[in-house]
């Protein structure tokens, strides 16, 4: 099945979904494949083609992976907020309150999530310069967007969390990923939705982001 959906609609009502994730519902593995069929059909580097899909339904499996989820969840730190940073993210009035009531709901249940996808790609980048960063995320990201873009047009929900970053060789060492050789791009879980009716989200204006032949 697949919900009746435009171009423009699918773009923009992808949204992460963290509090109307069905938990009650199995994601059938012919989904999933089919999401992945898709999302290896985004351009990579080079052709190289590097991309890697993790994904973890089996129960117990479910669970050494769900806690470390939440042990990295304590753990991260990201970059320090700047001023711009501050002012978009309190644009529209409550949004990162939601996104962080989001992010609480999906903690405390994150053990209920039928599924986990978790992107890897070829070829480690830490401590590397920026351009062979890009070439690397820019071989990955487009895939993932892919994947998320397909299964919300299958009445799956997604939201893209870098969770795993701290406890990332912990989470490969479960998962029998070789750590050395791929880096694990993302923590993604993935259930059917509760209702399909998603809208697009708040953002600053278009001018804020559109810049003509000059900055």
């Amino acid at each position: 099945m697949t919900l009746d959906l435009t171009p423009d609609e699918l773009l923009s009502t992808t949204r992460a979904v963290r509090k109307r994730l069905d938990f009650t519902r199995p994601v059938p593995r012919e989904l999933i494949e089919q999401c992945v069929d898709l999302a290896v059909q985004a351009p990579t580097g080079r052709n190289r083609q590097r991309w890697h899909f993790m994904v973890v339904t089996e129960a117990e499996q479910r669970r050494a992976v769900a806690d470390i989820f939440l042990r990295a969840l304590t753990l991260a730190t990201g970059q320090p907020l700047t001023e711009r940073d501050l002012w978009r993210m309190s644009y529209h009035s409550g949004s990162t309150e939601r996104v962080f009531d989001g992010l609480r709901y999906l903690a405390a249940n994150i053990h209920r999530v039928p599924a986990f996808v978790i992107p890897g790609v070829e070829g480690r980048t830490d401590h590397e310069p920026v351009a062979v960063q890009s070439g690397a995320w820019g071989s990955i990201l487009p895939a993932v967007w892919s994947f998320m873009l397909a299964a919300r047009a299958r009445g799956l929900g997604t939201v893209w969390t870098t969770a795993q970053a701290p406890l990332e060789r912990e989470l490969a060492e479960v998962l029998g990923v070789p750590y050395e050789e791929i880096m694990l791009a993302a923590f993604i879980p993935l259930a059917f939705t509760l209702g399909t009716d998603f809208k697009p989200a708040p953002r600053i204006p278009r001018e804020e982001v559109l810049h003509w032949d000059r900055w």
